[in-house]
Protein backbone atom coordinates (compact mmCIF):
# COMPACT_ATOMS: atom_id res chain seq x y z
CA UNK A 1 0.00 0.00 0.00
CA UNK A 2 1.22 3.07 -0.95
CA UNK A 3 2.11 6.08 1.41
CA UNK A 4 -1.19 8.06 -1.45
CA UNK A 5 -3.44 5.72 -1.04
CA UNK A 6 -2.86 5.47 2.67
CA UNK A 7 -3.66 9.44 3.24
CA UNK A 8 -6.56 8.87 0.86
CA UNK A 9 -8.39 6.78 3.46
CA UNK A 10 -10.60 7.19 6.18
CA UNK A 11 -8.47 5.68 9.05
CA UNK A 12 -11.75 5.83 11.43
CA UNK A 13 -13.78 3.96 9.28
CA UNK A 14 -11.08 1.60 8.23
CA UNK A 15 -10.54 1.36 11.87
CA UNK A 16 -14.76 0.63 12.12
CA UNK A 17 -14.89 -2.20 9.23
CA UNK A 18 -11.88 -3.62 11.06
CA UNK A 19 -13.76 -4.24 14.39
CA UNK A 20 -17.36 -5.10 12.86
CA UNK A 21 -15.77 -7.81 10.65
CA UNK A 22 -13.24 -9.31 13.32
CA UNK A 23 -16.46 -9.40 15.48
CA UNK A 24 -18.29 -11.53 12.87
CA UNK A 25 -15.48 -13.36 12.31
CA UNK A 26 -14.67 -13.95 16.43
CA UNK A 27 -18.18 -15.03 16.72
CA UNK A 28 -18.94 -17.60 14.42
CA UNK A 29 -15.05 -19.10 14.24
CA UNK A 30 -15.10 -19.33 18.29
CA UNK A 31 -17.72 -22.19 18.09
CA UNK A 32 -15.10 -24.09 15.66
CA UNK A 33 -12.99 -23.23 18.31
CA UNK A 34 -14.95 -24.85 21.95
CA UNK A 35 -17.23 -27.14 20.08
CA UNK A 36 -13.93 -30.04 20.46
CA UNK A 37 -12.74 -28.58 23.41
CA UNK A 38 -15.34 -30.68 25.76
CA UNK A 39 -15.17 -33.41 23.47
CA UNK A 40 -11.16 -33.52 23.32
CA UNK A 41 -9.93 -35.15 26.15
CA UNK A 42 -12.56 -37.77 26.34
CA UNK A 43 -12.23 -39.10 22.40
CA UNK A 44 -8.59 -39.28 23.72
CA UNK A 45 -9.24 -41.72 26.43
CA UNK A 46 -11.85 -43.08 24.47
CA UNK A 47 -9.02 -43.90 21.67
CA UNK A 48 -6.32 -45.04 24.36
CA UNK A 49 -8.49 -46.56 27.15
CA UNK A 50 -6.45 -44.06 29.68
CA UNK A 51 -7.34 -40.86 32.04
CA UNK A 52 -3.45 -40.26 32.21
CA UNK A 53 -3.15 -39.98 28.40
CA UNK A 54 -6.25 -37.83 28.05
CA UNK A 55 -4.99 -34.85 28.20
CA UNK A 56 -2.64 -35.40 25.40
CA UNK A 57 -5.06 -34.56 22.60
CA UNK A 58 -5.48 -30.82 24.24
CA UNK A 59 -1.71 -30.42 24.94
CA UNK A 60 -0.98 -31.18 20.86
CA UNK A 61 -3.91 -28.26 20.23
CA UNK A 62 -1.85 -25.64 22.32
CA UNK A 63 1.88 -26.97 20.55
CA UNK A 64 -0.16 -26.28 17.44
CA UNK A 65 -1.64 -23.21 19.08
CA UNK A 66 2.17 -21.68 19.85
CA UNK A 67 3.89 -22.83 16.68
CA UNK A 68 1.27 -20.84 14.64
CA UNK A 69 1.00 -18.03 16.35
CA UNK A 70 5.08 -17.69 15.59
CA UNK A 71 4.38 -18.76 12.24
CA UNK A 72 1.30 -16.91 11.20
CA UNK A 73 2.49 -13.52 13.15
CA UNK A 74 5.55 -13.84 10.66
CA UNK A 75 3.32 -14.44 7.57
CA UNK A 76 0.88 -10.79 9.55
CA UNK A 77 4.15 -8.71 9.42
CA UNK A 78 4.48 -9.21 5.89
CA UNK A 79 1.08 -9.93 3.77
CA UNK A 80 -1.39 -8.41 6.55
CA UNK A 81 -3.54 -9.67 9.24
CA UNK A 82 -5.97 -10.83 6.46
CA UNK A 83 -3.82 -13.73 4.96
CA UNK A 84 -2.77 -14.97 8.53
CA UNK A 85 -6.11 -14.93 9.79
CA UNK A 86 -7.57 -17.05 6.63
CA UNK A 87 -4.67 -19.18 6.49
CA UNK A 88 -4.70 -20.01 10.65
CA UNK A 89 -9.16 -20.76 10.04
CA UNK A 90 -8.12 -23.14 6.92
CA UNK A 91 -5.72 -25.22 9.02
CA UNK A 92 -7.84 -25.78 11.97
CA UNK A 93 -10.54 -26.56 9.55
CA UNK A 94 -8.22 -29.54 8.24
CA UNK A 95 -7.39 -30.18 11.66
CA UNK A 96 -10.75 -30.88 12.23
CA UNK A 97 -11.28 -33.34 9.88
CA UNK A 98 -8.47 -35.01 10.93
CA UNK A 99 -9.92 -35.29 14.00
CA UNK A 100 -13.04 -36.65 12.62
CA UNK A 101 -10.88 -40.01 10.84
CA UNK A 102 -9.14 -40.42 13.99
CA UNK A 103 -12.31 -41.15 15.99
CA UNK A 104 -13.42 -43.65 13.10
CA UNK A 105 -10.38 -45.64 12.62
CA UNK A 106 -9.11 -45.62 16.18
CA UNK A 107 -5.98 -43.61 15.84
CA UNK A 108 -4.53 -41.42 18.44
CA UNK A 109 -1.38 -40.32 15.97
CA UNK A 110 -4.01 -39.08 13.51
CA UNK A 111 -6.25 -37.22 16.55
CA UNK A 112 -2.65 -35.74 17.47
CA UNK A 113 -2.03 -34.56 14.31
CA UNK A 114 -5.71 -32.71 14.05
CA UNK A 115 -4.78 -31.36 17.06
CA UNK A 116 -2.03 -29.66 16.10
CA UNK A 117 -3.73 -28.18 13.26
CA UNK A 118 -6.55 -27.52 15.57
CA UNK A 119 -4.46 -25.06 16.74
CA UNK A 120 -4.00 -22.32 14.42
CA UNK A 121 -7.92 -21.97 14.91
CA UNK A 122 -6.97 -21.04 18.80
CA UNK A 123 -4.31 -18.94 17.17
CA UNK A 124 -5.80 -16.71 14.61
CA UNK A 125 -8.83 -16.60 17.36
CA UNK A 126 -6.55 -14.74 19.96
CA UNK A 127 -4.70 -13.12 17.75
CA UNK A 128 -7.33 -11.45 16.28
CA UNK A 129 -7.56 -9.35 19.26
CA UNK A 130 -4.49 -7.59 18.12
CA UNK A 131 -6.00 -6.46 14.62
CA UNK A 132 -8.16 -4.57 16.39
CA UNK A 133 -5.62 -2.61 17.85
CA UNK A 134 -3.48 -1.81 14.72
CA UNK A 135 -5.31 1.75 14.23
CA UNK A 136 -6.70 2.14 17.64
CA UNK A 137 -6.19 5.33 19.57
CA UNK A 138 -4.26 4.78 23.04
CA UNK A 139 -7.13 6.19 25.13
CA UNK A 140 -9.14 3.92 23.68
CA UNK A 141 -6.94 0.57 22.77
CA UNK A 142 -7.86 -1.88 25.61
CA UNK A 143 -11.58 -1.64 24.36
CA UNK A 144 -11.46 -1.85 21.34
CA UNK A 145 -9.25 -5.09 21.74
CA UNK A 146 -11.60 -6.24 24.45
CA UNK A 147 -14.67 -6.03 21.75
CA UNK A 148 -13.03 -8.44 19.48
CA UNK A 149 -12.63 -11.03 22.43
CA UNK A 150 -15.94 -10.32 23.85
CA UNK A 151 -17.60 -11.47 20.54
CA UNK A 152 -16.06 -14.89 21.05
CA UNK A 153 -18.83 -15.11 23.87
CA UNK A 154 -21.47 -16.18 21.22
CA UNK A 155 -19.73 -18.90 19.50
CA UNK A 156 -17.65 -19.92 22.51
CA UNK A 157 -20.62 -20.83 24.94
CA UNK A 158 -22.47 -21.99 22.46
CA UNK A 159 -19.87 -24.24 21.13
CA UNK A 160 -19.91 -26.90 24.04
CA UNK A 161 -23.42 -26.50 24.14
CA UNK A 162 -23.85 -27.79 20.80
CA UNK A 163 -22.17 -31.38 22.35
CA UNK A 164 -25.53 -33.32 21.84
CA UNK A 165 -25.97 -31.80 18.54
CA UNK A 166 -22.95 -32.96 17.54
CA UNK A 167 -23.51 -36.30 18.86
CA UNK A 168 -26.67 -36.50 17.20
CA UNK A 169 -24.45 -35.43 13.90
CA UNK A 170 -22.29 -38.13 14.37
CA UNK A 171 -24.95 -40.44 14.61
CA UNK A 172 -26.33 -39.40 11.43
CA UNK A 173 -23.34 -39.33 9.64
CA UNK A 174 -22.03 -42.76 10.56
CA UNK A 175 -18.91 -41.22 12.40
CA UNK A 176 -18.71 -41.70 16.45
CA UNK A 177 -20.51 -39.23 18.72
CA UNK A 178 -17.88 -37.90 20.25
CA UNK A 179 -16.50 -36.46 16.67
CA UNK A 180 -19.61 -35.14 15.15
CA UNK A 181 -18.90 -31.55 16.69
CA UNK A 182 -15.46 -31.95 14.72
CA UNK A 183 -17.66 -32.18 11.39
CA UNK A 184 -19.63 -29.49 12.62
CA UNK A 185 -16.20 -27.13 13.36
CA UNK A 186 -14.89 -27.49 9.76
CA UNK A 187 -17.62 -26.46 8.00
CA UNK A 188 -17.52 -23.16 10.56
CA UNK A 189 -14.07 -22.35 10.08
CA UNK A 190 -14.12 -22.72 6.40
CA UNK A 191 -17.37 -19.80 6.04
CA UNK A 192 -15.39 -17.61 8.71
CA UNK A 193 -12.26 -17.79 6.71
CA UNK A 194 -14.56 -16.80 3.85
CA UNK A 195 -15.70 -14.43 5.27
CA UNK A 196 -12.25 -12.42 6.45
CA UNK A 197 -11.19 -12.93 3.36
CA UNK A 198 -13.71 -10.98 1.69
CA UNK A 199 -14.32 -8.60 4.36
CA UNK A 200 -11.36 -7.39 5.70
CA UNK A 201 -10.00 -5.46 2.99
CA UNK A 202 -8.46 -2.54 3.55
CA UNK A 203 -5.96 -4.69 5.96
CA UNK A 204 -5.46 -2.90 8.93
CA UNK A 205 -1.84 -3.90 9.90
CA UNK A 206 -0.66 -2.53 6.62
CA UNK A 207 -2.24 0.63 6.83
CA UNK A 208 -1.01 1.16 10.08
CA UNK A 209 2.91 0.15 8.50
CA UNK A 210 1.89 3.08 5.55
CA UNK A 211 0.94 5.39 8.23
CA UNK A 212 4.01 4.89 10.19
CA UNK A 213 6.47 4.67 7.09
CA UNK A 214 7.29 0.85 7.24
CA UNK A 215 7.38 -1.34 4.63
CA UNK A 216 6.38 -5.07 5.10
CA UNK A 217 9.47 -7.20 4.74
CA UNK A 218 9.21 -8.83 1.43
CA UNK A 219 10.59 -12.29 0.78
CA UNK A 220 11.37 -14.91 3.41
CA UNK A 221 12.84 -13.46 6.87
CA UNK A 222 16.20 -14.31 8.15
CA UNK A 223 15.86 -17.32 10.42
CA UNK A 224 15.43 -16.07 14.32
CA UNK A 225 15.25 -12.93 13.26
CA UNK A 226 11.33 -12.54 15.23
CA UNK A 227 12.49 -13.72 18.28
CA UNK A 228 15.63 -11.44 17.86
CA UNK A 229 13.31 -8.28 17.68
CA UNK A 230 11.12 -9.69 20.73
CA UNK A 231 13.77 -10.15 23.13
CA UNK A 232 15.23 -6.25 21.78
CA UNK A 233 11.98 -5.16 22.34
CA UNK A 234 11.94 -6.68 26.07
CA UNK A 235 15.27 -5.30 26.64
CA UNK A 236 14.38 -1.74 26.13
CA UNK A 237 10.85 -2.03 27.60
CA UNK A 238 10.63 -4.79 30.44
CA UNK A 239 7.31 -4.18 31.45
CA UNK A 240 6.42 -5.58 28.21
CA UNK A 241 8.33 -8.66 29.32
CA UNK A 242 6.33 -8.92 32.48
CA UNK A 243 3.03 -8.39 30.42
CA UNK A 244 4.18 -11.67 28.40
CA UNK A 245 5.05 -13.70 31.77
CA UNK A 246 1.59 -12.42 33.40
CA UNK A 247 -0.28 -13.42 30.47
CA UNK A 248 1.21 -16.69 29.73
CA UNK A 249 1.17 -18.34 33.55
CA UNK A 250 -2.93 -17.02 33.02
CA UNK A 251 -3.47 -18.98 30.56
CA UNK A 252 -1.56 -21.90 31.39
CA UNK A 253 -3.50 -21.75 35.15
CA UNK A 254 -6.90 -21.76 33.06
CA UNK A 255 -5.87 -24.52 30.52
CA UNK A 256 -4.39 -26.57 33.11
CA UNK A 257 -7.75 -26.96 35.17
CA UNK A 258 -10.32 -26.36 32.75
CA UNK A 259 -8.99 -29.52 30.47
CA UNK A 260 -9.23 -31.74 32.76
CA UNK A 261 -12.80 -30.54 34.68
CA UNK A 262 -14.59 -33.05 32.48
CA UNK A 263 -12.41 -35.89 33.77
CA UNK A 264 -13.38 -34.42 37.06
CA UNK A 265 -17.26 -34.19 36.60
CA UNK A 266 -17.70 -37.31 35.13
CA UNK A 267 -15.41 -39.63 37.96
CA UNK A 268 -19.00 -38.33 39.89
CA UNK A 269 -21.19 -39.47 37.40
CA UNK A 270 -22.27 -36.14 35.78
CA UNK A 271 -23.57 -36.64 32.28
CA UNK A 272 -21.82 -34.73 29.59
CA UNK A 273 -25.07 -32.03 28.55
CA UNK A 274 -23.90 -31.00 32.10
CA UNK A 275 -20.41 -31.33 31.18
CA UNK A 276 -20.98 -28.86 28.25
CA UNK A 277 -23.20 -26.55 30.46
CA UNK A 278 -20.07 -25.52 32.65
CA UNK A 279 -17.65 -25.47 29.99
CA UNK A 280 -19.97 -22.90 28.77
CA UNK A 281 -20.24 -21.01 32.03
CA UNK A 282 -16.56 -21.18 32.30
CA UNK A 283 -16.21 -19.72 28.24
CA UNK A 284 -18.94 -17.24 29.55
CA UNK A 285 -16.85 -15.84 32.01
CA UNK A 286 -13.87 -15.57 29.71
CA UNK A 287 -15.53 -13.11 26.83
CA UNK A 288 -18.74 -12.52 28.31
CA UNK A 289 -17.65 -9.35 30.35
CA UNK A 290 -14.63 -8.38 28.33
CA UNK A 291 -15.81 -4.85 27.34
CA UNK A 292 -16.28 -4.09 30.56
CA UNK A 293 -12.77 -5.34 31.52
CA UNK A 294 -11.35 -2.83 28.50
CA UNK A 295 -13.09 -0.60 30.02
CA UNK A 296 -11.82 -0.82 33.22
CA UNK A 297 -7.78 -1.07 31.76
CA UNK A 298 -8.73 2.25 29.69
CA UNK A 299 -9.83 4.49 32.76
CA UNK A 300 -7.89 2.14 35.97
CA UNK A 301 -5.10 1.58 33.98
CA UNK A 302 -3.65 -2.01 32.41
CA UNK A 303 -1.83 -3.11 35.28
CA UNK A 304 -4.38 -2.96 37.94
CA UNK A 305 -6.71 -4.95 35.99
CA UNK A 306 -3.70 -7.30 35.71
CA UNK A 307 -3.38 -7.66 38.92
CA UNK A 308 -7.17 -8.12 39.84
CA UNK A 309 -7.02 -10.92 37.36
CA UNK A 310 -4.54 -12.71 39.31
CA UNK A 311 -6.67 -12.42 42.75
CA UNK A 312 -9.41 -13.78 40.43
CA UNK A 313 -7.70 -16.85 39.55
CA UNK A 314 -6.41 -17.66 43.07
CA UNK A 315 -9.91 -17.18 43.82
CA UNK A 316 -11.29 -19.64 41.29
CA UNK A 317 -8.46 -21.94 41.81
CA UNK A 318 -9.15 -22.54 45.90
CA UNK A 319 -12.98 -23.30 44.31
CA UNK A 320 -11.93 -26.02 41.92
CA UNK A 321 -9.50 -27.49 44.65
CA UNK A 322 -12.08 -28.15 47.26
CA UNK A 323 -14.84 -29.65 44.85
CA UNK A 324 -16.06 -32.68 45.21
CA UNK A 325 -16.25 -34.90 41.75
CA UNK A 326 -19.38 -34.54 39.29
CA UNK A 327 -21.37 -31.55 39.85
CA UNK A 328 -21.57 -28.65 42.10
CA UNK A 329 -21.29 -25.37 42.78
CA UNK A 330 -17.71 -25.10 44.03
CA UNK A 331 -16.77 -26.18 40.49
CA UNK A 332 -19.36 -24.22 38.75
CA UNK A 333 -18.40 -20.73 40.78
CA UNK A 334 -14.72 -21.73 40.08
CA UNK A 335 -15.17 -22.51 36.50
CA UNK A 336 -16.49 -19.09 35.85
CA UNK A 337 -14.28 -17.32 38.04
CA UNK A 338 -11.01 -19.07 36.31
CA UNK A 339 -12.30 -17.56 32.91
CA UNK A 340 -13.04 -14.04 34.16
CA UNK A 341 -9.67 -14.14 35.69
CA UNK A 342 -8.36 -15.15 32.41
CA UNK A 343 -10.15 -12.62 30.69
CA UNK A 344 -9.06 -9.18 33.32
CA UNK A 345 -5.14 -10.86 33.26
CA UNK A 346 -5.43 -11.22 28.67
CA UNK A 347 -7.42 -8.02 28.19
CA UNK A 348 -4.56 -5.93 30.37
CA UNK A 349 -1.85 -7.46 29.51
CA UNK A 350 -2.48 -8.10 25.50
CA UNK A 351 -2.60 -3.88 25.92
CA UNK A 352 0.77 -3.12 27.56
CA UNK A 353 2.15 -5.33 24.40
CA UNK A 354 0.25 -3.33 22.15
CA UNK A 355 1.19 -0.12 24.10
CA UNK A 356 4.42 -0.62 24.55
CA UNK A 357 5.73 -2.32 21.04
CA UNK A 358 6.78 0.08 18.31
CA UNK A 359 5.16 -0.89 15.02
CA UNK A 360 7.93 -1.75 13.48
CA UNK A 361 8.11 -5.07 15.83
CA UNK A 362 4.68 -5.40 16.30
CA UNK A 363 3.56 -8.47 14.56
CA UNK A 364 7.11 -10.42 16.19
CA UNK A 365 6.41 -9.59 19.78
CA UNK A 366 2.72 -10.24 19.48
CA UNK A 367 3.40 -13.31 18.09
CA UNK A 368 6.16 -14.68 19.75
CA UNK A 369 4.11 -13.23 23.30
CA UNK A 370 1.44 -15.71 21.62
CA UNK A 371 3.45 -18.42 21.53
CA UNK A 372 5.20 -18.04 24.97
CA UNK A 373 1.55 -18.43 26.00
CA UNK A 374 0.81 -21.00 24.49
CA UNK A 375 4.01 -22.99 25.54
CA UNK A 376 3.48 -22.35 28.90
CA UNK A 377 0.14 -24.17 28.77
CA UNK A 378 1.16 -26.67 26.85
CA UNK A 379 3.62 -27.61 29.55
CA UNK A 380 1.29 -27.76 32.26
CA UNK A 381 -1.52 -29.30 30.02
CA UNK A 382 1.10 -31.96 29.79
CA UNK A 383 1.40 -31.85 33.38
CA UNK A 384 -2.33 -32.21 34.17
CA UNK A 385 -2.94 -35.64 32.99
CA UNK A 386 -0.03 -36.82 35.17
CA UNK A 387 -0.76 -34.71 38.46
CA UNK A 388 -4.82 -36.08 38.53
CA UNK A 389 -3.42 -39.53 37.80
CA UNK A 390 -1.32 -39.73 40.55
CA UNK A 391 -2.59 -36.66 43.08
CA UNK A 392 -5.98 -35.81 42.15
CA UNK A 393 -7.67 -32.89 40.45
CA UNK A 394 -7.47 -30.87 44.35
CA UNK A 395 -3.87 -31.01 43.85
CA UNK A 396 -3.60 -29.91 39.93
CA UNK A 397 -5.60 -27.12 41.28
CA UNK A 398 -2.99 -25.86 43.47
CA UNK A 399 -0.55 -26.66 41.45
CA UNK A 400 -2.10 -24.02 38.96
CA UNK A 401 -2.14 -21.07 42.09
CA UNK A 402 1.24 -20.72 41.67
CA UNK A 403 0.87 -19.51 38.27
CA UNK A 404 -1.83 -16.88 39.68
CA UNK A 405 0.42 -16.02 42.11
CA UNK A 406 2.88 -15.02 39.15
CA UNK A 407 -0.01 -13.01 37.70
CA UNK A 408 -0.10 -10.89 40.34
CA UNK A 409 3.74 -10.33 40.37
CA UNK A 410 3.56 -9.25 36.99
CA UNK A 411 1.17 -6.64 37.54
CA UNK A 412 3.04 -5.28 40.37
CA UNK A 413 5.78 -5.37 38.66
CA UNK A 414 4.32 -3.30 35.04
CA UNK A 415 3.08 -1.02 37.71
CA UNK A 416 6.03 0.32 38.74
CA UNK A 417 7.68 0.56 35.55
CA UNK A 418 5.11 2.84 34.48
Amino acid sequence: MSAGTEAALDIEAVQRNTVRTLLVSQAVGAVGVTIGVTTSSLLARDITGSDTMAGLAQTFQVLGTAAAAYGLARVMGRRGRRVGLVTGYLMGATGAVLAVVAGVVDSMPVLLLGSLLLGATTAVNTGSRYAATDLATEAHRARALSLVVWASTIGAVAGPNLVGVGGAAGRSLGIPELTGGFAIGAVVLVLTAGWVWVRLRPDPLLVAQAAAGVSPTVGVQPRGRSWERFTEVVREVPAVGAAVVGMACAHAAMVTVMIMTPLHMEHGGAHLEIIGFVISIHVLGMFAFSPLVGWAADRFGRSPVLVAGGVLLLVALTLCAVSPDGTSWEITSGLFLLGLGWSFATVAASTVIADRTPISARTDVQGTSDMAMALTAAGGGALAGVIVGWLGYSALSVFAELLALTVVAAGVFVRARD
